[in-house]
């Protein structure tokens, strides 16, 4: 199977389980459960998703076991997203080629759809009856990883530090936290999620884990990269925001030759963990890959 087959396929899978697990639209009260399906409907490429399952399939597991944690980190990405476009964080106006939630519904709503699309993520994780055989104490372990990844010492801390160094010059060290934290951690959980979800080994568990900490800052870097050379048609968001608001950015630090080369190294280190791994993880080896080649 190509990455672009197993992109394609794997997105229609995940939408298909966001549909059915998320409240329907005329839930009452209406309001909140439009916004959060606005939002969660809206697009994306669903790459959270699907590294949780390329993940359990790397080490045996199935995809349906797994999808409903799969749909768990999406709904907690977009909470994400929903709360980042706030005029008290970044302020964007547009998210996925659409206006941004608060732009809909009003700032009350959004902040209150973000809140109810990160509970529920973690109903629908802690829901032992919709992972079929998969052992208890395995969907507690995941459970507790993206627990741990979205608190204060994971993204949420990340997000602070990124706030608070708004307009300021700051050095490699506190850059790297920003990114690894405020993104990184989500895309380790999600790998970590799968494996622990599909009973990886502890060797297995390792490695899957340094892979997913090496895309999570790439990913970052290159959209970084991204918010300067792309446009807002093309990447479905305002773009040059970073700049505007004096964030932290690898190409503010380090120039954006520097910068492409840094994430094609940790592509290169993340597809290198998986060296023990059968064909099993190619998916994994090219999600890696379409990471520092992608556009949008």
């Amino acid at each position: 199977m190509t990455i672009e087959k197993f992109l394609s396929d794997g997105k229609q899978f995940v939408d298909e389980g966001l549909n059915r697990l998320l409240p329907k639209e005329g839930t009452y009260p209406e309001s909140i459960h439009q916004s959060m399906r606005y939002s969660v409907l809206a697009g994306g490429k669903r790459l959270r998703p699907l590294l949780v399952i390329a993940a359990a399939e790397a080490v045996g597991g199935s995809r349906e076991s797994v999808l409903p944690f799969a749909v768990a980190a999406e709904l907690i990405h977009t909470y994400t997203l929903i709360h980042d476009d706030l005029p008290a964080l970044d302020d964007d106006n547009l998210r996925r080629g659409k206006p941004t939630n608060h732009k809909v519904f009003g700032e009350a709503i959004a902040i209150l759809a973000g809140d109810a699309l990160l509970t529920h993520a973690f109903s629908i994780m802690t829901n032992a009856a919709l992972m079929g055989s998969i052992p208890e104490k395995n969907i507690l372990k995941a459970s507790n990883e993206m627990a741990k990844a979205m608190g204060s010492m994971g993204v949420i801390g990340g997000q602070v530090v990124d706030i608070e160094s708004e307009g300021s010059p700051i050095n490699a060290e506190t850059l790297e936290y920003i990114h690894i934290y405020k993104t990184g951690f989500l895309f380790r959980a999600c790998i970590q999620c799968g494996a622990v979800l599909s009973q990886a080994t502890p060797a297995q568990f390792n490695s899957l884990s340094r892979y997913g900490a090496h895309i999570g800052l790439a990913f970052q870097i290159v959209d970084d990269i991204l918010d300067i050379t792309s446009d807002n048609e093309v990447l479905g968001k305002d773009v040059g925001s970073d700049l505007e608001k004096g964030k932290a950015t690898y190409p503010a630090l380090f120039g954006l030759e520097e910068s492409k080369k840094k994430a094609e190294l940790l592509v290169d280190q993340a597809v290198a963990s998986l060296d023990d791994f059968d064909e099993r993880a190619e998916p994994l080896r090219g999600i890696a890959r379409f990471f520092v080649e992608r556009t949008f």
